[in-house]
């Protein structure tokens, strides 16, 4: 499908702000949705029944923020369709977040001062739906980040849409209710294994309305995880992930999975990945950031996903097996 540009606009995030560590996250799986060069990012982005194919630049400084955004259309959009999407990401990329707070008290932080320095004005964000990153969610359980990333691929380039704008070609995410006439083994002949009955679970609880992501933005955290968990394949890790990168809950650290046990031992206790720290020892380790748990973990393990962008890293390179 190839797209016309239709619309073009400004954001101005909170100050300070840096453009490629929100935009840009490099621990985040290659999924053939997007592409990123400093200062520029295409996405494309499934919005109200529509593909779209997204560019957001780099305009300011970190101290006098700006971001341009184009968009690529298949037919015209209203006003109010635009400003609903300029609203969404606003919401998904964190642009609006106050990070005074959380600098002034962690500032002086052995382990996270300097990443705080170094980064600083970095969001969390991700431009994934709930639909969206439940599916991916799913692709992520049980499996090394090559199997992941092929998985994810395959469903990508057999439901998704290919869509061509601004000289890239990118595949844009398919809609809730596009498997509703899809049956289990074709999924499976994807070879996503014992993950294709969730993934149509899924698909089935958002067709039938079953789950109002802007509702549930609305709730308390306890009544969004508990509304999580009631979904087929759904657990505790991957709740975990949601209430950060979908609803923005920046104190929340109850889970830690086997494969970031070892990291987070190396990073904060320089101990042997293979003789990792007790995940209670972790956790007690992260309370000390109080109402930023999350967030100042994301800080740091954003820190070391750079780093590896930029150099050979042979202890986590082992762990990664991409």
């Amino acid at each position: 499908m190839k797209l016309k540009k239709v619309a073009s606009s400004e954001l101005t995030p909170t100050t300070p702000f840096d453009f490629d560590s929100t935009f840009h996250k490099p621990d985040h799986f290659t999924t053939g949705d997007n592409y990123w060069e400093p200062g520029t990012r295409w996405q494309t982005w499934f919005w109200q029944g529509i593909p779209l194919g997204l560019k957001l630049a780099n305009a300011w400084t970190r101290v006098k923020p700006k971001i341009n955004i184009d968009v690529w259309s298949p037919r015209p959009l209203t006003r109010e369709f635009t400003d609903s999407l300029t609203a969404e990401i606003r919401y998904r990329y964190n642009l609006d977040l106050d990070l005074t707070d959380f600098y002034r008290k962690f500032k002086a932080d052995k382990i996270l001062g300097p990443v705080i320095r170094k980064w600083q004005g970095m969001r969390p964000g991700h431009p994934s739906s709930l639909y969206e990153y439940l599916i991916i969610g799913i692709v992520l359980q049980n499996a090394t980040v090559r199997r992941s990333i092929q998985m994810f691929k395959s469903l990508l380039e057999k439901y998704g849409t290919p869509l061509e704008f601004d000289g890239r070609k990118l595949w844009c995410f398919w809609s809730p209710g596009r498997l509703s006439t899809v049956i289990e083994q074709e999924l499976r002949d994807l070879k996503v294994g014992y993950r294709a009955k969730s993934i149509k679970k899924i698909d089935e609880y958002f067709t039938a309305g079953a789950m109002d992501e802007m509702a549930l933005r609305q709730k308390d955290r306890e009544t969004q995880m508990t509304e999580l968990l009631k979904l087929y394949g759904v657990g505790p890790a991957t709740v975990w992930y949601l209430l950060f990168d979908v609803f923005h809950h920046w104190d929340f650290f109850n889970h830690v999975s086997p494969w970031e046990q070892k990291i987070y031992s190396k990073v904060f206790f320089d101990q042997d990945p293979e003789k990792p720290v007790p995940v209670k020892k972790l956790l007690k380790h992260f309370a000390k950031f109080g109402a930023y748990k999350q967030l100042a973990v994301h800080y740091i393990w954003e820190d070391l996903w750079w780093k590896r962008k930029n150099e050979h890293i042979p202890w986590l390179e082992k762990l990664i097996k991409v």
